[in-house]
């Protein structure tokens, strides 16, 4: 079954984007690359933290706009849950939420997932793109919505269609130029439908 291995995020700064994931506990799960690459607007995806508990949300959230980061979406209670959105300096936007509606532990920095949120022009279209390369699906609601079955991966991928994952973080739709984000996979080297590159992932060094 293919799986994400490493997510990769193009900025312009590594230096300064590694000292803003240290911040949030995630220095060891997203990789940093240096780009000058154009982009502007919505780059067509959210990275998202589900967490355990509304305090940890709040954690996180404070952390991330402490470090730099811009609120899209402060934090609050919604029908599903608690969560919000920030952007972080490189320009990346991150989504805290969690289904939990009190917490029952002290608040902290800890998170139990990573999420990559593709906005999709076809959800349709780019869920049997990725079905074709291997990925399992988990949960699927028609054109709306797929998430993908990827247990042993570092970051689960779902599609979402691009409007509705502009609104859900906050942002116009519009947007041009490069993602800043490249996968690396064991289902690689691909560009998927809406064009995010997919590397094959180099294989871990012995010890």
């Amino acid at each position: 079954m293919a799986s994400i291995e490493t997510l990769t995020l193009e900025v312009a700064d590594p230096t300064a984007a590694a000292h803003f994931y240290a911040a949030l506990g995630l220095g060891d799960r997203v990789h940093l690359r240096a780009s000058e690459a154009p982009t502007s607007g919505f780059r067509g995806y959210t990275l998202s933290l589900t967490v355990s508990q509304p305090g940890n949300v709040d954690r996180l959230v404070g952390a991330a706009l402490d470090a730099g980061a811009t609120a899209l979406k402060p934090a609050a209670k919604s029908l599903w849950g608690y969560g919000g959105v920030v952007r972080a300096p490189d320009g990346a936007i991150w989504k805290v939420a969690t289904s939990k509606k009190k917490d029952t532990a002290p608040a902290s920095l800890a998170f139990d997932e990573i999420v990559l949120l593709i906005g999709a022009a076809d959800v349709a279209a780019s869920k049997q793109f990725y079905v074709d390369r291997g990925l399992a699906v988990g949960k699927s609601f028609g054109r709306k919505y797929v998430e993908f079955a990827t247990p042993s991966s570092a970051v689960k991928l779902a599609l979402y269609g691009r409007k509705a994952l502009a609104k859900d973080a906050g942002v116009p739709i519009d947007g041009t130029g490069s993602h800043r984000l490249v996968l690396g996979s064991d289902a690689g080297p691909f560009t998927d439908p809406d064009g995010f590159v997919w590397e094959a992932a180099q294989p871990t060094p012995a010890p």
